[in-house]
């Protein structure tokens, strides 16, 4: 059951993390009844518009995040459910709530070793057994540049904590290395640290798998392929071509990873392709940037199908049913700007019939910030594509 939200009946859902596609998760639970609770670092962040109330806080600082969610325990509700929906959350204290009987998406555990790339990795390289790409963790400049030497130009190196591709590089030769150590201090979530150094892998094509854990089994969205720049998406499209039996070792993969993490929810898992081999890359467990195409392409977005995992209700079993070849093409600010205006929104949805625009509404801007997404809906892939790159390329964000 679903009580009325801001009484002692309400299922709250606390989104700790509430960026556009927080607050495509939290209109999808106000929808259904929940009452949603607004979680991030700065005011005015996107998902605080749709949701009943919110809180600024850093959520890497445990004792913040405590006062925050005791906060919300101490509000009278029949169900508290903890989302988090980034990576920089201090998971001591998620595991704390869920001791004392909140409801952690997915569960504690799998928030903990998803919100840095040591934990995921060592669970599906070292524990699970699936194959990745070689790797090495570094905690120095020095140690970095004798993993790069052992694992061969080019390499990628990572913050084990960041998102968007934020302090991730391409060191193609030794005497970039210290270049890349330095982006890659200046990246992560919570400051400088430990890197993953990753042997550049030649594959024909990424992948992300939107895999639902459910009260019924586990669900596979068609295959989402992507374009990236600086590890952060441009554009994406579903369906993607995948030969049925890759397809089949892609959905084992992903099956293998979210069944070692556990709970109920949409997983985001990364893959590459290389001829008939498949490769793990990463796994988010929450709704994926890449997914928001579903928004048009499914008749159950992605954001749709975490909130019916997270609270029990019904998902379509084995496959999500697609409703139309769809594309998305992101919108970036170019400069510093608070207060940003948005210019080209009419032309942009002017440019064909079935064009969808998404504002995120983001308080400030700053050079390659997302600040919004185009859809476009086609009967073909490719032409799809080329509609939502052509709309986005309408839209510019500029001062006020």
């Amino acid at each position: 059951m679903i009580g009325t939200p801001g009484t002692a009946s309400a299922t709250r859902v606390v989104l700790l993390g509430s960026g556009e596609l927080g607050r495509e998760v939290a209109i999808e639970a106000v929808r259904l009844g929940c009452e949603v609770v607004a979680c991030d670092r700065y005011p005015g962040a996107p998902a605080m518009a749709p949701a009943h109330r919110s809180h600024v806080l850093t959520m890497s600082d445990p004792d913040q995040l405590r006062v925050v969610l005791n906060e919300e325990r101490e509000r009278p509700c029949a169900r508290l459910i903890i989302v988090p929906e980034i990576e920089a959350i201090a998971t001591e204290v998620l595991a704390e709530f869920e001791a004392g009987g909140a409801h952690v998406v997915p569960n504690a555990r799998a928030a903990r070793l998803t919100m840095d790339r040591e934990g995921i990795r060592r669970l599906a390289a070292e524990e699970l057994g699936l194959q990745t790409s070689p790797y090495e963790f570094c905690d120095s400049e020095e140690e970095l540049a004798a993993a790069a030497e052992r694992l061969g130009f080019p390499c990628v190196i990572k913050p084990i904590m960041s998102s968007s591709g934020k302090g991730q590089s391409v060191a193609r030769s030794a005497a970039e290395i210290a270049a890349s150590w330095a982006y890659s201090q200046e990246g992560g979530r919570i400051g400088g640290g430990r890197v993953i150094c990753e042997a550049f892998v030649d594959f024909d094509y990424e992948l992300t798998l939107l895999t639902v854990r459910h009260a019924c089994g586990t669900s596979f969205c068609a295959p989402i392929g992507h374009r990236q720049e600086g590890g952060d998406y441009r554009e994406s499209w579903q369906p993607a071509a995948v030969d049925p039996a890759v397809l089949e070792k892609c959905q084992s993969v992903a099956r293998a990873i979210t069944d070692g993490l556990g709970g109920h929810g949409i997983f985001g898992v990364e893959l590459f392709v290389a001829g008939e081999e498949v490769l793990f890359s990463e796994v988010s467990p929450r709704p994926h940037d890449t997914g928001l195409v579903t928004i048009a392409s499914q008749d159950l977005s992605e954001f749709a199908l975490h909130v019916r995992a997270i609270l029990g209700l019904p998902v379509p079993a084995e496959s999500i049913p697609l409703r139309s070849p769809a594309a998305s093409a992101v919108i970036l600010a170019e400069h510093e700007l608070e207060e940003p205006l948005y210019k080209g929104v009419g032309q942009a949805l002017a440019t064909e019939e079935h064009v969808r625009l998404l504002i995120f509404g983001k308080p400030s801007a700053s050079p390659g910030r997302r600040m919004g997404v185009v859809i476009a809906t086609d009967d073909a892939v490719g032409t799809a594509r080329e509609a939502a790159a052509a709309a986005a390329r309408e839209v510019s964000v500029v001062a006020k």
